[in-house]
């Protein structure tokens, strides 16, 4: 997996000096959810470099704060991290993309005393993509996890599942999530 990473970023930078950046965008998504237990709220901002018209690289950071009041007990705790992303878009129609992101997070599920620790995530994503007047770009798509770490706090967010036929019992979670982004031209 280090060794896909690196020829990805090395095959970024070639490419970023073969062609003029030409302009700038900042993007955002977020996300949030809530019952009478608890709740998530979730931001994420990008900043990225337009290198040729169909092509957008940059950092990116992420900040989720997440509660719980169950049966009494009330807690909370915040997810933060940055990341590098890249999207391809065609034809103003279709995106594709990866983005990676390393995010400090409390979450454990593999030990009862849960510690701070730095969970990686690589999404593969694509969906569709549109540009309005000049001014905004909509991005809505499918991000699936590649890493799927054990503690990854987009576990929760996964929203397809596989049933068993005979049972109707769910044996596996796929990791994937939904994210809807805008995207603002600078200068």
């Amino acid at each position: 997996m280090k060794k896909l990473l690196f020829l990805f970023f090395v095959g970024l930078i070639s490419n970023s000096n073969a062609q003029g950046i030409e302009g700038s965008e900042i993007g955002v998504d977020a996300s949030v959810s809530a019952s009478t237990i608890g709740g998530t709220f979730g931001i994420g901002l990008k900043y990225g470099l337009n290198l040729g018209e169909n092509f957008i690289v940059g950092p990116s950071a992420r900040f989720q704060r997440s509660w719980s009041n169950n049966v009494g007990t009330k807690f909370g705790y915040n997810i933060y991290g940055g990341g590098v992303f890249a999207h391809a878009r065609y034809q103003n129609v279709v995106f594709g993309g990866l983005e990676f992101e390393m995010l400090k997070s409390p979450i454990n599920y593999v030990i009862t005393n849960p510690t701070k620790n730095w969970v990686p995530t690589l999404f593969l994503c694509g969906g569709f993509s549109r540009e309005y007047n000049e001014a905004v770009r909509i991005n809505v798509g499918i991000y699936y996890d590649i890493i799927n770490h054990v503690n990854s706090p987009f576990r929760q967010g996964y929203f397809m599942n596989i049933k068993d036929s005979q049972t109707g019992q769910v044996v596996k979670i796929l990791p994937i999530i939904y994210r809807i982004s805008f995207f603002f031209p600078l200068g």
